[in-house]
């Protein structure tokens, strides 16, 4: 799917099913990009949104939200989209 590989500007959240257990086809799928600003997780499970969390090559993941930050957390990103995670509280 170009718009998930391609770096956009502007509010776009790509929504994608996947078959209910295929984290791994998930992970392969969200980091089959050269960009990794933010990422975002919705499930009822924490645990399972957790260890996708750790797995993403992202700068910022958000679980269960999109867009809400706090002063304190590291901001970032990786790949062609930044140079890891810096400052923060």
């Amino acid at each position: 799917m170009y718009i998930a590989q391609e770096e956009s500007f502007g509010p776009v959240m790509v929504i994608s099913k996947f078959k209910n257990g295929d984290v791994d086809g998930v992970l392969r799928r969200a980091n089959a990009t050269e960009y990794g600003l933010a990422s975002g997780v919705f499930t009822k499970d924490i645990n399972k949104a957790l260890y996708i969390s750790d797995k993403l090559e992202a700068g910022t993941v958000f679980i269960n939200t999109y867009n809400k930050t706090d002063v304190a957390a590291p901001f970032g990103g990786f790949k062609l989209s930044g140079f890891g995670k810096d400052l923060g509280k």
